[in-house]
């Protein structure tokens, strides 16, 4: 019998209820189900996405909802799902991507064969239009090891495919500060958590062009900065290392926007 497990949403009012929709169909579509979604609407949402929540709950008696009276973002509204998350294994999802029908089953297994395991991620499908066709994929390395030495660069797990424990993300404080989950991923890091990447795309990520334009200039080159800054105070950056990063990422935000695209797709994807 596979383990009970609970999945851990937050929407919030300017999500397209049809993402919203075709999102939680693939959670519920699942070769292994979850035994409870827990769903946080981080303030109040539109009529159309209330209208899709309604729809869920009465299908799916697993469903829960979690309704926040403010928009307090992504890191508090997942610190509050998680503390009505029932299970031990929480799967993370975000509003606007498509799980592939095999992905639960995927980091079950990886769990039941690896108990050592605190959080297992997987590859990603980026696409623009038609997840039929892949634009792009961000690969991981797979093992404990090969992942440790990788987060000294960049985050070291796709966020929108990850299942851990519950007990060790509470146990070290929830999601904290900027970024909330690369930061999450390096305290887990040094206190001894053990991670393991799938060596599959386990989800279809949405990815606009436009995401990319927004991502530079000085107000995201100063939050690299910062939390480059917070890995070197914490102990998980040498000196070294911390002038490296900041100076590749401080290029990357300010370089334009063409030649930023092209050092995203390039360097740091894999064609689709």
């Amino acid at each position: 019998m596979e383990e009970k497990f609970s999945v851990l949403l937050s929407v919030y009012r300017k999500e397209r209820p049809e993402w919203f929709r075709e999102s939680l169909e693939s959670v519920f579509g699942q070769t292994v189900r979850p035994a409870e979604v827990v769903l946080v609407a981080d303030g109040p949402l539109t009529a159309a996405l209330d209208a899709v929540v309604d729809e869920f709950t009465r299908r799916e008696a697993t469903l829960r909802v979690v309704r926040l009276p403010v928009n307090g973002g992504l890191g508090r509204a997942l610190n509050e799902g998680l503390r009505h998350c029932s299970y031990e294994l929480v799967a993370r999802m975000d509003t606007d991507d498509v799980c592939k029908p095999w992905r639960f089953e995927r980091q079950l297994a990886v769990f039941r064969q690896h108990p050592e395991v605190d959080i297992c991620s997987a590859w990603i499908d980026e696409f623009t239009v038609d997840r039929e066709h892949v634009t792009s994929r961000r690969l991981l390395p797979e093992t404990h090891e090969e992942i440790a030495r990788y987060a000294k660069k960049r985050c070291p797990v796709n966020h929108v495919a990850v299942m851990y424990r519950r007990s060790k993300v509470l146990g070290l404080g929830g999601y904290q500060g900027f970024p909330e989950d690369y930061y999450l991923w390096v305290r887990m890091l040094m206190h001894g958590c053990r991670f393991y990447n799938v060596q599959e795309s386990l989800v279809w990520v949405r990815f606009s062009p436009d995401v990319l334009k927004r991502r530079g200039g000085w107000r995201y080159a100063k939050d690299d900065v910062r939390a480059q800054w917070r890995f070197w105070r914490a102990g998980f950056l040498t000196l070294p290392e911390l002038v490296r990063n900041v100076a590749v990422r401080t290029a990357v935000r300010l370089m334009p926007n063409g030649l930023r695209t092209w050092v995203y797709r390039h360097l740091l994807r894999r064609e689709g």
